[in-house]
């Protein structure tokens, strides 16, 4: 039987969009207004199949670079486990980011997560331990709503702060990306988050 597009069932589409594209717009990218943090945290994605930095990792932390050399803080954290391959996103992250010239004892490794959830999780609890009050979160643009979601479970003083999108990215697998993250946004705000151990209050 063959489906039939009428007015309505596209009026009704539209209406769907627009409110996933608002919910995901609408999501706050901070907390604070502050413009100096104690720390940059660099969200880790995987490294490739020879341990090397994928286009989006590399991405990542060289906005997070920019904003160090910028002084927005004076050190960064890169968070990520072996969560994909053999390979531990965070110290990938900080050896290329070495390789740029950020001095090493600037960078602090976070080598046990394994998604966003305990990227903030762990990060947090390096903080902590430090006496850190206040973060600049770095990911991928369409990555960053959801982020900021868990964020909004912690009390200490945020925002977030995109990364170019590789030059090797179509604007096919860009939009994608943007709309996956939409729909996985718009579930969040509406159902919230489901009972999770690395999420307060969850």
């Amino acid at each position: 039987m063959l489906f039939k597009v009428t007015s309505k069932s596209i009026l009704q589409a539209a209406a769907t969009f627009g409110l996933i594209l608002a919910t995901y717009y609408a999501i706050p990218s901070s907390n604070t207004n502050l413009t100096h943090f104690d720390t940059l945290i660099v969200l880790g994605t995987p490294s490739l199949a020879d341990g090397s930095p994928s286009p989006e990792q590399r991405e990542r932390v060289l906005e997070g670079i920019r904003e160090y050399r910028a002084g927005v803080a004076p050190r960064l954290i890169m968070t990520g486990g072996a969560a994909h391959n053999s390979f531990v996103e965070a110290h990938s992250m900080k050896i290329f980011a070495v390789s740029q010239g950020v001095p090493a004892a600037a960078i602090l490794e976070e080598d046990q997560a394994h998604d966003t959830i305990q990227n903030i999780y762990f990060s947090n609890q390096i903080m902590e331990q430090h006496h850190w009050h206040s973060a600049e979160v770095v990911s991928s643009p369409s990555h960053l709503p959801r982020t900021a979601l868990i964020l909004q479970h912690y009390p200490f003083a945020w925002r977030t702060h995109p990364a170019r999108w590789p030059r090797e990215y179509t604007h096919s697998k860009i939009s994608d990306t943007f709309w996956g993250e939409m729909k996985g946004c718009y579930t969040l705000v509406h159902s919230g988050f489901k009972t999770n151990k690395w999420l307060p209050g969850s």
